[in-house]
C-alpha cells in the first residue's frame, strides 16, 4: 500500500523528534557498560574490593562493570575524574579515605570538593588500623607500649606522610600522650620487612597487612581500632579495651556518583550493593581479607554521607595534630 507524503513527513517528524529525547527518557538504567573507577594502582585494598563489588553490580543490574585504575596524587587524579563526569550513573568512583577525608588538609589545589561534588551510595567495608610491633619490643600490650614510650621514645612506622595510618597515629599520641615519632615510607606493604628485621620497632597499619605477620608469629599485633575484636584474631584487644576511650580509626571503602546522578540511579546502585554484601560470595572474601562489612545504616547514602562527615572532621583534627598544611 503506497505511503502519502503527508503520511511521509509526519513519520519522519516523529523519527527526528525522537532523536532528541533525552537518553534516560528512551532506555532504562543500565543499558550500557557502568565505568567504576578506582583512583589507586591494580592490586591494592580499594582495587581488590572495587572488583568484588563491581561484579555483584554488574550481576545484579545484568551490565559489565569495568574497573578504570586511574593512580596518582593520593587518589586525587581519579576521584576528579568522576567528580567531573556526566551525573548519569555510567561513572562511579571506589572511594576511600585518601582522596575523600585525607587529601583536603595535605593537598592545596584539589580539584573537587569531596563533600559537595559526589553522591554517596554506599560504604562497603572497611579495615580497621592496628598497631604492631617487632618482637624484640618488650610490650606485649598497647597500655605496656604506651609506658615504655614514656620511658624511652618508640619509632612508630606508617605508610607515609598524610596517609590515613599516619592521621590515627597522630590521634594516638594526642589521646595517650605516648612519646612517639614517626617514620613515614611509601606503602604499608614496604615497611613489613623492615618491622620483621627489626629497623622499625613498631608500625601503624591495616590489620589485613599486618593479620599474616601476627598469625605467623613474626611480629604482634597489640591493639586493633576497632569497636569490636575480630573474629579473624580474639586474641586481639581492641584500643578501647586498653584504655583509650571511644578510640577507632580505619581506612574505608564506599562507591559515590557524581553530585546529581538521579535519585533512582543511586537507589538501584545502592540495592545492587546491599544485595552483593548480604548474600553469595562477596561478604566471606572481605572478612577472609581482614575487612569489617559496612552496617546497614552505613549502606545507605545518608548513612555514608555521616560516616564521611565523622571521618573528615577527624582528619581535620589529625591533620593540625601533626602540623600538616595543604601544600
Amino acid at each position: 500500500m503506497p505511503i502519502s507524503r503527508r503520511t511521509l513527513i509526519a513519520t519522519l517528524g516523529f523519527g527526528a523528534a525522537a532523536t532528541m529525547l533525552p537518553r534516560k527518557a528512551s532506555a532504562a538504567y543500565p543499558d550500557r557498560p557502568i565505568r567504576l573507577i578506582v583512583p589507586f594502582a591494580a592490586g591494592g585494598n580499594a582495587d581488590i574490593v572495587g572488583r568484588i563489588v563491581g561484579e555483584r553490580i554488574s550481576s545484579a543490574l545484568g551490565q559489565p562493570v569495568v574497573v578504570d585504575n586511574r593512580g596518582g596524587a593520593g587518589g586525587s587524579i581519579g576521584a576528579e575524574a568522576v567528580a567531573r563526569s556526566t551525573p548519569d550513573g555510567y561513572a562511579l568512583l571506589v572511594g576511600s579515605n585518601g582522596p575523600l577525608t585525607v587529601n583536603p588538609f595535605v593537598q592545596a589545589k584539589l580539584g573537587y570538593d569531596p563533600l559537595k561534588d559526589f553522591a554517596p551510595v554506599a560504604l562497603t567495608s572497611y579495615v580497621p588500623h592496628v598497631i604492631i610491633l617487632n618482637n624484640n619490643v618488650a610490650a606485649k600490650t598497647l597500655q605496656e607500649l604506651i609506658a615504655l614510650s614514656k620511658k624511652q621514645q618508640i619509632a612508630i612506622a606508617t605508610s607515609g606522610v598524610g596517609s590515613a595510618t599516619h592521621m590515627t597515629l597522630e590521634r594516638f599520641k594526642a589521646a595517650t600522650g605516648a612519646d612517639i615519632v614517626h617514620v613515614p615510607y611509601r606503602s604499608g606493604g614496604a615497611l613489613m620487612p623492615d618491622l620483621i628485621g627489626g629497623s622499625i620497632q613498631a608500625a601503624m597499619t591495616e590489620f589485613s597487612t599486618a593479620l599474616p605477620l601476627h598469625k605467623g608469629g613474626q611480629a604482634h599485633i597489640v591493639a586493633i581500632a576497632a569497636a569490636q575484636r575480630s573474629k579473624l584474631a580474639p586474641d586481639i584487644a581492641t584500643f578501647i579495651e586498653s584504655g583509650v576511650k571511644n578510640f577507632t580509626a580505619q581506612s574505608f571503602i564506599g562507591i559515590l556518583a557524581p553530585t546529581g546522578t538521579p535519585a533512582p540511579i543511586i537507589a538501584q546502585l545502592q540495592k545492587s550493593i546491599v544485595a552483593g554484601l548480604t548474600a553469595g560470595p562477596a561478604p566471606e572474601k572481605l572478612r577472609d581479607m581482614g575487612s569489617e562489612i559496612a552496617t546497614a545504616e552505613q549502606m545507605t547514602p545518608d548513612g555514608f554521607a555521616k560516616f564521611i562527615r565523622v571521618d573528615y572532621d577527624n582528619m581535620r583534627e589529625a591533620a593540625k595534630l601533626a602540623g600538616l598544611t595543604p601544600k
